[in-house]
């Protein structure tokens, strides 16, 4: 695929003193608004590299992360995948959800709908909203887009965006979109969403699992329930995460206010 480079008049003393004052990055970039989120986005990446690149870290994932084969916990997954996806409206994507087998007590998403959930995190899941409060909160980071806009920003904060000046090759520039998107596992796993996107993923992921029929409530008492662990030891899933005060406070306001409660 051919990708078109925007002709700059700069050199790349000027571009790399731009990005760093933040001053090229609009002319350069391309901004998206969100209705889920009702603000725009910066993107510099296309939809079709994101599923591309979101497909090859899937695959790689399957590799390299033993699947676990047991019917029941698979079921849960699928039961409670199946109507959070419905009340999303994101149909179109081709979801799937796989249980791995190992304790860690995490759970991720890729933007091309394929969710990754540890039997550890299923293992302390009392009940479906359980399961309905995090596939929401998973769900929220592909209707938000973060995925690809933290991609954009580490692109730009890590002056990625010289490749447009360079006049490299096609082949070249999407290398350097692979490297900043992080590619491969880490992709999904490691890489690491802003406060603010963790935020918006629990006011939708709320949002998603009401209109699916589960309960809030029990959305505040899984959340609640996470936080103590926190005080013996720091599970994945909420490492580079808002402090959990701070997250539970939020989603308080936003279950009353729109009345969930």
């Amino acid at each position: 695929m051919t990708i078109r480079r925007p002709r700059l008049i700069l050199d790349r003393r000027e571009l790399v003193i731009g990005l760093a004052a933040g001053t090229i990055v609009p002319f350069v970039s391309s901004c998206a608004e969100n209705p889920s989120l009702g603000r725009t986005q910066m993107m510099l990446v296309s939809d079709a590299q994101i599923q591309q690149l979101s497909a090859q870290a899937w695959q790689d994932t399957l590799r390299q992360r033993r699947v676990l084969r047991d019917p029941p916990y698979q079921r849960r997954v699928d039961r409670v995948g199946q109507r959070i996806v419905q009340s999303t409206g994101m149909t179109h994507l081709d979801w799937e959800f796989v249980v791995f087998d190992s304790d860690t007590v995490n759970a991720f998403v890729l933007p091309n709908g394929k969710v990754g959930f540890y039997k550890g995190i299923l293992d302390i899941m009392d009940n479906d909203d359980h399961i309905a409060t995090v596939m929401g909160h998973e769900a929220g980071h592909v209707a938000g887009r973060h995925a690809a806009e933290r991609a954009s920003q580490q692109m730009a904060a890590n002056l990625g965006l010289q490749v447009i000046s360079a006049g490299l090759a096609d082949v070249q520039y999407n290398r350097q979109i692979a490297g900043a998107l992080g590619a491969g596992v880490t992709f999904g796993v490691i890489l690491p969403y802003s406060r603010q996107h963790e935020y918006e993923a629990d006011r939708l992921g709320l949002d998603y699992m009401a209109r699916a029929g589960y309960s809030t409530q029990e959305a505040m008492d899984f959340w609640i329930a996470m936080s103590m662990t926190h005080q013996h030891r720091t599970a994945e899933f909420m490492s580079t995460h808002p402090s959990d005060e701070s997250r539970i406070a939020a989603m308080r306001q936003h279950i009353r206010a729109r009345g969930y409660a």
